[in-house]
């Protein structure tokens, strides 16, 4: 009388234990099987071992969505970086969000003056932490060629900012170049020490 093919014939008590596991057709088979499993070049490869702080900036830095504050002639180079010819979607950097609760690095990209500033400020306070701030171009980072009553003499007198952006207007390289130092300054983070410092943070 033949066994069904999808009837499972009895095995040895010796080969119950380490067979129905490995599909092996003897003990030493099995053994050798677990040997094999123990070290595996093939699988160590695939294996990372790092710090916590390293894991979350190397999530951190790789997907910053900018919030665009794009407020003069710098805002033409800021879009022309999220093309494909310069392609920012590298840095996983091209979810442009305009809406602030989205965002979590703000690209101040023109001349500021005193009637936006609050309006900067206010965008500013709705993004969630942690945000980082880009000064692109001269306007931005010092007021520019603008010494007048009328404009704030650069974005640090009113937002922390984390990367200047010389030139009028910077060519999108060097957007790519200060989202790179951003990059670079997150990676350095103490995230966790951050985290539990925190008050907003649930113990």
């Amino acid at each position: 009388m033949t066994t069904p093919a999808n009837i499972i014939p009895p095995v040895d008590s010796q080969d119950s234990v380490l067979d129905p596991i490995l599909g092996q057709d003897s003990p030493e088979a099995a053994q050798l099987a677990l040997a094999h499993a123990a070290y595996d070049s093939k699988v160590e490869g695939n294996v990372v071992f790092t710090r916590v702080d390293a894991a979350i900036n190397w999530m951190r830095k790789n997907s910053l969505w900018p919030m665009p504050m794009g407020l003069a002639c710098c805002a033409i180079e800021l879009m022309a970086t999220a093309s494909s010819r310069f392609d920012i979607s590298r840095f996983g950097s091209e979810v442009m969000r305009f809406s602030p609760r989205q965002s979590d690095v703000m690209i101040v990209a023109g001349t500021v003056t005193y009637k936006m500033a609050l309006a900067v400020k206010r965008v500013w306070d709705q993004m969630p932490d942690p945000k980082w701030c880009i000064a692109m171009g001269a306007c931005a980072s010092s007021g520019g060629m603008y010494r007048s009553y009328a404009v704030l003499q650069g974005i640090d007198q009113l937002l922390p900012v984390d990367v200047y952006i010389s030139g009028c207007p910077p060519r999108p390289e060097a957007l790519i170049e200060g989202l790179m130092k951003l990059q670079r300054k997150i990676d350095g983070e103490e995230s966790v020490r951050d985290l539990k410092a925190d008050p907003s943070v649930a113990k």
